[in-house]
């Protein structure tokens, strides 16, 4: 996948293939998010169109699901990349069966920038346990690369 002269510093190596970031579910936590999936998007030589449109998608989510999460939680997001595509698994703990309004404008944008966007809800294991909320968006590598 990397080339020898591609942006990626380790060589041969591809970039990690699934990463997991945990951050407070707090407002200013979701650039954290958003730097990561731009990070791992241009290391892997998506587009330059591909990574902003990455960047935003990823802001929107993250944001969203930080506006329902409990206090004092945390927001995960799992990136995997493939050949084809960035997939990013984002979520958050949440007082009940909640889930984003599909007809928002935030709703609006991820539909926008990602292929695919996926809504998820969970309950706890136990009685007591917090609900899930879970996005599941991902973004296609586009035509050409970055040099």
């Amino acid at each position: 996948m990397a080339r020898p002269d591609s942006i990626w510093p380790y060589g041969d190596e591809p970039p990690p293939e699934d990463v997991e970031v945990r951050v407070p579910a707090l407002p200013r936590s979701v650039v954290t998010m958003r730097t990561v999936a731009a990070d791992l998007a241009a290391r892997a030589e998506f587009t330059l169109d591909a990574v902003a449109d990455l960047r935003m998608a990823v802001d929107e989510a993250c944001s969203s699901l930080v506006s329902l999460a409990r206090p004092d939680t945390k927001l995960t997001c799992t990136f995997i990349l493939d050949e084809e595509r960035i997939t990013v698994t984002a979520s958050v703990s949440t007082y009940g069966p909640e889930r984003l309004p599909t007809d928002s404008f935030g709703w609006r944008i991820l539909t926008t920038l990602a292929d695919d966007v996926r809504m998820l809800s969970a309950t706890g294991d136990r009685n007591g346990d917090p609900f899930r909320l879970t996005l599941r968006l991902s973004v296609r590598r586009l035509g050409t690369v970055l040099s």
